[in-house]
Parts: C-alpha cells; sequence; structure tokens
C-alpha cells in the first residue's frame, strides 16, 4: 500500500486506553496469538480467523506482517480437531459426517458461542470499543467471522429496541470492518436493518460464485466485491491481489491523534 494514498482524519474525542490490555488465556478458551500494535499505539484490533485445517501460527505471522498503522492483532485457533487426521489441523465447527465426507449444511454455533466470549472478554477486561473491532477470516474462517458480525448485529438491534422503550434508547454499534476470503455466509440473513459493518469479500471465481454475493447484501449494507484468478489466500508476491484489500482497511482504520485534531492529506490543495 502506498503511504500516499491514505487520507486520514483523526477523532476530536478520544476514550479508550492507548495501549491496551493483552487478552488472557484464562480468558480465551483456545489457543491464540496476540501482538500489539508496533507503532505503541493500539487504536484497532484486527482479529484473524484460519481457514479448514490450519492453525492460528500462520495468521498470526501474517497480522504481524501487514503492519498496519495503530492496529494490535489477535489471530484465534479453531477450537476442533479435525477427525481422521493425526496431525494439529482445526475446524471452526463440525465439518465432516462420519464417514468423512462435508457436512452440506454445517452448524457454526460452536464457532459462534466461542466468539461471543472472547468479544465479550475483549470490550470488556480489555477495553476494545466495538468500531475498532475488525475482523479477517479465509474460507470457513470467512464464514465464521461473517456469521459474528451478522449475530452481534442482531443483538445490538434487540438491546437498542428494548432500550426504546424505557425512553433511553442505546446506538446500535456495528463493527470496524469485516474482510472474508472465499468464505460465504452460512445463512440467509432476514434483518429489520442492515448491519452497518462494511464488508469486502475477496473471492476466486472457482471458490465462492457471484449467488454468494446476494447473501451478503441481504446482511449488509456496504459490501465490496473483489474478484481474482487463482485459488486460495491473496498472495503476498502479487501486488494486485493485496492491494484492493489494504486499500480497504485505509477508509476503515481509525487513528488517534498525538495532540487534537488533525487530517492528513495527499496533493495540492486550493
Amino acid at each position: 500500500m502506498n503511504s500516499s494514498d491514505i487520507h486520514v482524519l483523526a477523532e476530536a474525542s478520544v476514550t479508550s486506553l492507548r495501549v491496551k490490555p493483552a487478552p488472557q488465556a484464562s480468558a480465551i478458551p483456545t489457543q491464540f496469538s496476540y501482538s500489539p500494535s508496533d507503532d505503541g499505539t493500539d487504536e484497532n484490533l484486527l482479529i484473524l480467523l484460519h481457514g479448514l485445517g490450519d492453525t492460528n501460527v500462520p495468521f498470526a505471522r501474517l497480522g504481524r506482517s501487514l503492519k498496519l498503522p495503530q492496529t494490535a492483532t489477535l489471530a484465534l485457533r479453531a477450537p476442533d480437531l479435525v477427525p481422521f487426521l493425526y496431525e494439529q489441523a482445526f475446524q471452526w465447527y463440525p465439518s465432516f459426517d462420519q464417514l468423512g465426507d462435508l457436512i452440506e449444511r454445517p452448524d457454526p454455533s460452536p464457532a459462534l458461542n466461542l466468539l461471543k466470549h472472547v468479544f465479550g472478554h475483549l470490550m470488556g477486561e480489555c477495553g476494545w470499543p466495538p468500531h475498532r473491532i475488525h475482523l479477517f477470516g479465509f474460507a470457513q474462517g470467512g464464514s465464521v467471522a461473517a456469521e459474528a458480525c451478522l449475530q452481534w448485529w442482531r443483538r445490538e438491534l434487540e438491546l437498542s429496541s428494548q432500550s426504546r422503550m424505557t425512553n433511553k434508547e442505546t446506538p446500535v454499534r456495528p463493527f470496524g470492518s469485516l474482510v472474508t476470503i472465499s468464505g460465504p455466509l452460512l445463512s440467509y440473513p432476514t434483518l429489520s436493518k442492515l448491519c452497518e459493518t462494511p464488508v469486502l469479500v475477496f473471492r476466486r471465481p472457482r471458490e465462492l460464485k457471484d449467488e454468494a454475493l446476494v447473501a451478503f447484501r441481504k446482511g449488509f449494507s456496504r459490501v465490496k466485491d473483489v474478484e481474482r484468478a487463482g485459488e486460495g489466500m491473496p498472495r503476498a508476491s502479487l501486488r494486485e491481489e493485496w492491494q484492493p484489500i489494504l486499500e480497504f482497511w485505509s477508509e476503515v482504520l481509525g487513528w488517534r491523534p498525538g495532540d487534537g485534531l488533525y487530517e492528513v492529506t495527499t496533493g495540492t490543495s486550493n
């Protein structure tokens, strides 16, 4: 990403801690890798979810290598071992039947319950506001991230509706963003109001069809579609694959000023 392409507007009021407490192993019931921001300011948190048969380790390396400004990273490992394999390969939810065939309509509840627990710890003891939490998931991890965004949004809508009954309406708080790499929604959303979390769907034509976008647009109000040939994760050697993701993050990541309100822009001014 070219730094000259970034336009950042800092917020006038900052209430969260500049350096956030690290997540505690006692509070997160799965293995994880956490890295604070390289620049010493934890304004954003990027949560990375790996795909089927993987672990958190390579995604922890990916998160650190991105070096996103003012962004800490948290790579979570899926909770369950993949059956029939004698290696460290994990799944976010039961993915295979007793014959070893992929389940066509899987139930992501185990993963969503885990993430609900993780979000509670991050927002409570660690002090992360929802709009500064950004999700990135590959394949099965992308599906889990997308479903978790919708689950959170439904809960927020419910709480806001309940608050109106007491004349103390609370705002509905979306997450900061979602990037899913070839990970479709597992449900077909029906919402009273579309989720306001910005979404980027990065897809390979053979892995995620156009029809998958219909479900995303039924659940989210802002969906950006990026299609590239090939398969799997975006390749670090190809700038054109990571560039749209980095540009998306430049639009949605927050920025904490040093002193007061200021804006970083490029080009000439009138």
